[in-house]
């Protein structure tokens, strides 16, 4: 009796994919065409939903778009002829582990890890009036609602500082301090792996002079000075207006 000894190979790869949020990316199988006994399919995440199938022999060409409550319905396209998965306007929650299954001659999986970015916000620089000094002009830039950035603060191309956060919605501020005749470029920068947006700053335009603000209890203090001054000159008023009629009464007595 003969033993038949049954060889598989199992090619595994993997790959990195950064895209924006709102635009399209390919998972490449990187074929020229699919074979009649070829057998691929398409999963992703942890728990490998079956989100695309391919059987050249058997006629099949399925997107099953609608797993994961909809997550990816009408979003999934598919190459019939290299097998390659397109995913169109993508969110962050499309982001996660892909994984391809080749499954003919030889088996050859290949995993794509997908991140998803969403677009930055321009950064916004305003003048910190309290901070600011006669001969220094105090200066923040600010961003809102970003998530695994970096906001930084450039001299040319040098740069000064930067702080990076990694959670998803929240706020970011970097100070700057320059002299008012500083006459270098400066420039604020967001950025993260795959984009970047940039303000620059102008000195004669933020560093403009601060409106004169006034705390609560300096203007309670103001008005009632000026309460007790109106006072003091309106009783001083009517105690001469008095005192002239009276002389004007006693000089037509007399």
């Amino acid at each position: 009796m003969r033993s038949v000894c049954v060889c598989v190979c199992v090619c595994v790869f993997g790959e990195s994919v950064s895209v924006m949020e709102g635009d399209s990316v390919t998972l490449y199988t990187h074929l020229t065409e699919i074979h009649e006994d070829d057998e691929i399919l398409w999963n992703f995440g942890a728990e490998r939903f079956i989100v695309a199938k391919i059987n050249r022999g058997a006629g099949i060409f399925s997107i099953f778009d609608r797993v994961l409550d909809g997550k990816f319905k009408e979003r999934l396209k598919l190459d019939k002829q290299t097998g390659s998965l397109t995913i169109t306007n993508i969110t962050t929650e499309h982001a996660g582990l892909y994984k391809l299954e080749i499954h003919g001659a030889k088996l050859t999986s290949k995993a794509f890890s997908v991140s998803v970015y969403a677009r930055l916000p321009v950064p916004n620089i305003t003048r910190d009036c309290l901070s600011s000094g006669s001969s220094y002009c105090s200066l923040v830039c600010s961003v809102v609602n970003v998530g695994h950035v970096t906001l930084s603060w450039y001299k040319g191309n040098s740069l000064l500082s930067s702080i990076s956060v990694s959670d998803l919605s929240i706020s970011l501020s970097l100070p700057l301090e320059v002299e008012y005749q500083d006459k270098n470029t400066y420039s604020c920068v967001l950025n993260n792996p795959i984009s970047n947006q940039t303000t620059h700053l102008d000195i004669t335009q933020h560093c403009q002079p601060c409106a004169v603000m006034i705390s609560i209890p300096a203007a309670v203090s103001l008005f009632v000075v000026a309460a007790v001054v109106i006072f003091w000159i309106y009783k001083k008023y009517r105690k001469t207006d008095q005192e002239g009629k009276c002389y004007k009464q006693n000089k037509t007595l007399k």
